[in-house]
């Protein structure tokens, strides 16, 4: 039996395989301080389970869902990306799904045909290149550099523009490296964009966790409402990950596409889990700005620790919960610290180059851990890299 060719071009995210290697490593009795899944360390608020918990017990809310989700939470999302982006949209814009992923997906499915170059963020969440790749696109990354504080050159994006060239991808706040763009950037995206008629997905899940400058919506600025995907959910802001609840907010003339792609591929979004999206968007924002300020004194512990430690250094990140260290000083690859860092001092983070080839050099921790336990893992990575200083020998499984 043989696989489809095209599953030759379809990648991974390689945060879930780390993971694994660190469990199996934890079922040897060793401890491991987790610092690679993107995921808050925060339960749910708990008036939002409450909700979905009233759903599905007394409201019955067990039988399919409309296609592109339940009236109620089109309404509330509608209502949120005006108050906290300045979106004008309508309900019927808005698509719901289980996860933000699916909105990438579709982008690429309804707008990408074979031979189409689609720009992306290179460091940058990896599905960007395996969902353009695996639908006969051409991938095109635009270097993010440390020089630039990890930000999109935007006189590079537009040198990459060919008459191949569909769509620009942006995501800010940044994952891996936590960096934000400018309004100055998103302007000359949206001038880029305008001039070479082309589409803009807009990855903007880690929205609310920008800690410095006030965000710019690339959707809000003239002539781009009708030519941007705004994505984002609920996992980061509202520590709802295992709820699996994304949307995408998608110009008039592209909601159609969208509703076909989700009834050919997933048929709706958990009718319950969405009376849960309503009370989050609606109900209290207490819990939300009670983790953002923990994240960002998090932020601080784990960048200070990281430039106290010999030969490592570490830009300040402005938003989401990634630290983006520079290890390059070790000669060694990124893929080889990370390894050593976890099967000598037990601690997980990922390989920069997980996030494409400009990652080589670096790591990407998450500092959605506990200050203890962070403090923990500076302190073994402190250690191991003199370790490694003094030996030269790197650790392996």
């Amino acid at each position: 039996m043989k696989l489809a060719n095209r599953m030759g071009l379809i990648g991974t995210e390689t945060a879930f395989e780390a993971a694994a290697r660190a469990r199996a490593l934890e079922a040897t009795g060793r401890d491991v301080i987790h610092l690679e899944i993107g995921e808050p360390d925060f339960d749910t608020p708990r008036h939002i389970s409450e909700a979905a918990s009233h759903a599905l017990l007394d409201e019955k809310m067990t039988h399919y869902p409309p296609a592109v989700g339940i009236a109620p939470l089109r309404a509330a999302i509608a209502n949120d990306v005006k108050r906290w982006k300045g979106i004008d949209a309508t309900p019927d814009q808005v698509i719901v799904t289980p996860g933000a992923k699916p909105i990438m997906f579709y982008a690429m499915l309804g707008l990408i045909n074979e031979g189409d170059e689609v720009i992306y963020p290179n460091p940058g969440f990896p599905i960007y290149e395996s969902m353009a790749r695996y639908v006969g696109g051409v991938a095109v990354p635009a270097p993010l550099r440390e020089a630039n504080d990890f930000r999109m050159d935007v006189a590079e994006v537009e040198s990459l523009v060919t008459d191949r060239t569909r769509m620009i991808v942006t995501n800010s706040p940044h994952n891996p490296t936590g960096s934000i763009l400018t309004p100055d950037d998103v302007r000359e995206i949206a001038r880029i964009a305008i001039e070479h008629d082309l589409v803009v997905l807009a990855d903007e899940i880690y929205g609310r966790l920008q800690y410095e400058g006030e965000p710019l919506s690339i959707a809000t600025l003239p002539g781009m409402a009708e030519r941007t995907i705004t994505l984002d959910g609920f996992s980061k802001t509202f520590a709802m990950t295992g709820w699996r609840l994304g949307y995408g907010v998608v110009p008039d003339w592209l909601a159609q596409t969208f509703s076909r792609l989700v009834i050919n591929s997933v048929s709706g979004t958990n009718a319950f889990a969405q009376a849960g999206a309503v009370a989050a968007l609606t109900g209290p924002q207490d819990s939300a700005d009670a983790m953002r300020t923990e994240f960002i004194g998090r932020r601080a512990l784990i960048v200070e620790g990281l430039n106290a430690i010999p030969g490592v250094s570490c830009v300040m990140p402005h938003g989401a919960f990634y630290a983006f260290p520079n290890f390059s000083s070790f000669g060694r690859t990124s893929n080889s610290i990370a390894d050593h860092l976890l099967y000598d001092a037990g601690v997980c983070g990922l390989s920069g180059t997980a996030f494409g080839s400009y990652g080589e050099g670096y790591l990407r921790f998450s500092y959605a851990n506990s200050r203890e336990k962070l403090s923990a893992a500076l302190e073994r990575i402190g250690e191991s890299l003199a370790k490694l200083e003094r030996t030269g020998e790197l650790a392996h499984a």
